[in-house]
């Protein structure tokens, strides 16, 4: 190995940003996380953080893995970035944040939405971007910021992503990939550019938008305001990144059609690689550019995935009355929740959970969807109720499997991710409802593994992010489905769709 034989994967995410060190062999050397400033909500429905705060993270994070890592910036061949996708970054004439960043989980702009998909067309606003107006989506956040402050947005000169905010502070290149510009609504997803028809429908001038790259593309350096801001050597290449969702989806290696991922985080993600843009005409699905060049994917979201289960902890505690004693013997709150559902059988006698706590995205598109507890007898337990939550979330996230099948997208393989992936239950939980046997990857780290795998290839450590891969993504347990399951799953699954319109009927 040379001295240069690492590289470093910085991911920006909501809650802070991470720096991970990795070598040529795929093994993490060190790193750091450094928290962000909590996301103010000015208002119900809005979320907003200061982009100046993700530069000031990066660089105690950097400096941190750099020193945990014992290594000279020297020793780093190449920087990938990923970062929570969506957020509208707005700069002025002289590179100053205009305002703090609309981000992800801002849900304000449903009139902009509506307004956009009434001048578009539905159906031909699909057909242009891939995708449907959602208010998660970039550009409907720039239209919230034209018309209600004007004198603002007569200001920007410059609009990014917040990693490509943070890579523009450390190289001062305006740069995006394919993958997050797909999360903007202003990409023709299918060809890999920017949609001349959507810029003209949204006035947004082109000028504004970064230039776009492939995400393995090298886009810039670090600067020598950039090299003293992180320890990083000036002059170290960096490459454009992606998403956090097509980097997370490449540090797990689906990278090829049949590849799947099921991740639960606070959210959950069912991810899968395709050699084309695989589109859902009712936009119930993502289909965005990949991480791999020529290369794209389709997701589906449950908006409260683990949040169902972080949900119950917080709200009824970690362990049953009459256990209490147990709560103070050093485990991890989740693992004795899983450990009381374990006691209760597949199926949960019947229990069911509609986990819509946060509406709904996918099949839905239902941000008025409400969760439910159905199904509840008196000899029902504890472990029963959590059991239903597990397996509640499962059935949400085989939604988006159901679509596939509809679509006729390949599943091969599944590999799981999150705390999906770290609880044994849920893991058999999960390949039973899927039907599939499922996998666990060796090296779980998300968005941070996945952008330094792709500096690894600008590095060219490896030829191609298929070869990385390859090299260095390595299966450590398969789980198969237990077939005495699969009849009870299948029922419940079938009831499980019946929830939400019966739901619906009532509530809204």
């Amino acid at each position: 190995m040379t001295d240069q034989g690492y590289v470093l994967g910085i991911d920006v995410g909501t809650g802070g940003t991470r720096a991970l060190v990795i070598d040529s062999h795929g093994r993490i050397v060190a790193s750091a996380t450094e928290e962000h400033e909590p996301f103010a909500s000015p208002q119900i429905g809005w979320a907003e953080q200061r982009p100046e705060d993700w530069w000031r993270a990066c660089g105690i994070a950097v400096h941190k893995a750099l020193s945990n890592a014992s290594l000279d910036a020297s020793h780093i061949a190449c920087v990938g970035f990923s970062g929570q996708m969506h957020g509208a970054v707005m700069l002025d004439g002289a590179d100053q944040v205009v305002r703090p960043a609309l981000i992800w989980c801002d849900v304000r702009t449903e009139k902009q939405c509506q307004d956009l998909t009434g001048k578009i067309g539905a159906a031909r606003l699909i057909e242009l971007t891939c995708n449907p107006a959602l208010p998660n989506f970039t550009v409907t956040k720039f239209l919230w910021v034209q018309q209600n402050e004007p004198a603002n947005w007569k200001r920007v000169r410059s609009i990014m992503l917040p990693k490509d905010y943070v890579r523009f502070r450390l190289t001062g290149d305006r740069a995006i990939d394919m993958a997050d510009a797909s999360g903007t609504l202003l990409l023709d997803v299918a060809h890999r550019r920017w949609s001349k028809e959507i810029l003209e429908a949204t006035e947004i001038d082109a000028a504004l938008l970064p230039k776009l790259y492939e995400s393995p593309d090298i886009c810039g350096q670090v600067s020598a305001a950039g090299a003293e801001a992180t320890g990083l050597k000036a002059g170290t290449p960096v490459v454009a990144g992606a998403g956090d969702q097509a980097a997370g989806a490449t540090g797990m290696g689906i990278v090829t059609p049949g590849a799947v991922s099921a991740t639960i985080g606070t959210s959950g993600v069912v991810f899968a690689a395709t050699d084309r843009p695989a589109l859902d005409p009712k936009g119930r699905l993502h289909t965005f550019c990949h991480a791999v060049p020529g290369r794209w994917h389709v997701m589906g979201v449950t908006q409260a995935a683990g949040l169902s289960l972080r949900w119950f902890r917080d709200t009824f505690g970690a362990t049953a009355p009459h256990t209490r004693s147990n709560q103070d013997d050093g485990r991890d709150p989740y693992e004795l929740l899983t450990a009381e559902a374990a006691s209760a059988p597949a199926g949960c006698d019947g229990l069911l959970w509609a986990p819509y706590l946060m509406g709904e995205r996918t099949p839905h598109l239902d941000a008025n969807a409400r969760g439910a507890l159905v199904g509840l007898t008196a000899s029902h337990t504890r472990g029963h109720v959590v059991r239903s939550i597990l397996e509640g979330v499962a059935f949400s996230l085989k939604d988006t499997f159901t679509i596939f099948e509809e679509m006729k997208v390949p599943v091969k393989s599944i590999r799981l991710g999150g705390g999906g992936a770290r609880s044994k239950l849920w893991r058999q939980i999960q390949a039973d409802v899927y039907g599939h046997e499922v996998e666990i990857v060796e090296a779980e780290e998300g968005a941070a593994y996945g952008a330094a795998i792709l500096a690894g290839v600008g590095a060219k450590l490896w030829p191609t992010v298929d070869d990385a891969c390859k090299a260095i993504v390595r299966v450590t347990d398969r789980v198969p489905p237990v077939a005495a399951s699969a009849p009870v799953m299948a029922a419940n699954y079938a009831a499980f769709q019946r929830l939400y319109p019966a739901l619906k009927s009532i509530l809204q």
